[in-house]
């Protein structure tokens, strides 16, 4: 089994959400966790200091670590708003030349998933901002229906990897599509909008899901970790990625990316 590795950014600045409720829903939840005894006034001082500093990604960071681990990691970025996902395109530029400028693959965070009109102009705005031709995609908040592969296929795009289901990748037209099998936030959260598991339970449902899934023959383990939990802020969503990692190396799981993975699928079928 190898493991790809994969990061949506859905956060750049605090007052991006200025004209959201993204706002009052973090301190909540924050203060529930402090409540409940999930997070400590260390984690929350570091909340509020990002609030001051008016930043919630952590893309340098998480940049600075994949490459330290080898980890090719793939970044979805958005170019479209909805459902809590509000910097303009242009604000994401600069991140994306980082990520692409640091070796790392790049990809749409989309937002429109039965509208062909809108995926296609989620398609066309990446393709000008990144410079690329060929690259993946994975709708925000993983929604879909009946229809979206083929639209996205019919878009242009290489791969989607929003299904969340315990298979391996297939293809819908000219589209490869990776199941998503590991998300911090379903781990993490639970069933609940705020952190319920500590580090030690969380690892341990993650490494008992990864051994469900390896028994089931995927060959492609696809991971989700969220830039935005890469701090002082979430140390134990950071702890848990990290540990995350440092267990499949550990266990000499091979690290690829969706490109890489779709070239050795592609000489599957030849």
């Amino acid at each position: 089994m190898k493991v790809i590795i994969s990061h949506d950014v859905d956060h750049l600045t605090v007052w991006e959400h200025k004209g959201d409720l993204i706002i009052p829903k973090f301190w909540i939840r924050s203060f529930i966790e402090l409540t409940i005894g999930k997070i400590s006034l260390v984690e929350l001082y570091y909340r509020l200091k990002d609030f001051i500093k008016n930043r919630w990604n952590n893309i340098e960071e998480l940049v600075q670590f994949n490459k330290a681990n080898n980890i090719p990691a793939t970044f979805f970025f958005g170019v479209n708003k909805g459902l809590g996902l509000s910097y303009h395109y242009e604000e994401a530029k600069s991140y994306i030349e980082f990520v692409k400028n640091n070796g790392f693959d790049i990809g749409v965070h989309g937002i429109e998933y039965y509208n062909f009109k809108g995926i296609k102009k989620e398609f066309e705005l990446f393709r000008n901002i990144s410079g690329l031709n060929k690259f993946g995609i994975r709708m925000h908040y993983l929604r879909w229906n009946e229809t979206t592969l083929q639209l996205l296929s019919k878009a242009g795009y290489l791969f989607d990897s929003t299904l969340y289901i315990e298979k391996n990748p297939w293809k819908v037209d000219n589209l490869w599509e990776f199941p998503l099998h590991i998300m911090d936030g379903f781990i993490l959260l639970g069933r609940r909008r705020y952190q319920s598991l500590t580090l030690n339970q969380a690892l341990d449902l993650t490494k008992r899901k990864i051994d469900t899934l390896y028994k089931k023959g995927i060959r492609y383990l696809t991971i989700l970790f969220h830039d935005r939990y890469f701090s002082n802020s979430f140390i134990t969503w950071r702890e848990w990625y990290i540990s995350t990692i440092e267990f499949l190396k550990s266990n000499k799981f091979r690290f690829i990316n969706y490109k890489q993975a779709i070239k050795e699928l592609e000489e599957l079928v030849q």
